[in-house]
């Protein structure tokens, strides 16, 4: 089958080596490609997404809103989307599950959590991440799609609770970059991921996640990725702010 996947960077490009991996032809749009495209995977327009019946989202959740209602005109309840982005949006902060939902009129969405970082998925290092979604065919899909003998992909409905797992982890992951900028060592890492993941499980059960997520692959499971130095970009901003570089030249 054909899979899309919105965004061209480096996680982005993961995605679509592990699609061919697993046997299926990649459309793939980006506004800035890092990359020129190869065997199996096809830069198209946006609209060309709409052939494809699972649709990735790669791109930073503070402009996942404004794509997902741009593609959503050219979509229909058929599509499934799926989302692997860390982020709460919006003043009323919402999941991006439930900006999926209200820009576009595909219902069956999910999001994929878990320690997926760009470059283990893309040389297809053994790992594994977890597909949350209420719907069972977008889990067998994420699962045809990318899955595999050296990719493990879990399911679980519990999208609220992966959502804020991955959330939270990515804000832990800038902590523990900052932690390791300074110079402090393992025990202080060990206190302050074990404690602001406790204090970060507290709140996702009070929005309606369940515990057993933050204890998974998408909380735990994910932050000790980040503990163990996986190379992601969170690790690199707090190692930034530590050494005293403003916020914007970080953005920049």
């Amino acid at each position: 089958m054909k899979i899309g996947v919105v965004g061209g960077g480096a996680f982005g490009w993961a995605l679509a080596h592990a699609v061919r991996r697993a046997g299926s032809e990649v459309l793939m749009w980006s506004r800035r490609p890092q990359r020129e495209a190869g065997p199996g995977i096809s830069l198209v327009a946006l609209p060309a997404l709409a052939a494809a019946e699972l649709i990735f989202f790669a791109v930073p959740s503070p402009v996942l809103p404004e794509l997902a209602r741009e593609l959503g005109q050219y979509l229909d309840g058929g599509h499934y989307l799926v989302h692997g982005s860390r982020g709460i949006v919006g003043d009323g902060l919402m999941t991006l599950s439930q900006v999926l939902r209200s820009v576009t009129p595909c219902r069956r969405v999910g999001a994929l959590a878990g320690p997926l970082v760009a470059a283990a998925l893309e040389s297809g290092a053994p790992g594994g991440g977890v597909i949350a979604s209420r719907f069972p065919e977008v889990h067998a899909a994420v699962r045809e799609a990318i899955g595999g003998k050296q990719l493990r992909i879990y399911s679980s409905d519990d999208v609220i609770g992966a959502e804020f797992a991955s959330t939270a982890v990515g804000l832990l992951a800038m902590a523990v970059g900052y932690v390791q900028g300074i110079g402090l060592g393992p025990a202080t890492l060990a206190v302050m991921a074990s404690r602001g993941m406790a204090e970060c499980t507290r709140i996702g059960v009070q929005l309606g996640g369940r515990v057993e997520t933050f204890a998974g692959l998408a909380g735990h499971g994910d932050l000790l990725a980040a503990v163990a130095g996986d190379g992601r970009p969170e690790l690199a901003v707090g190692r930034e702010l530590a050494a005293g570089t403003q916020l914007a030249d970080i953005r920049r």
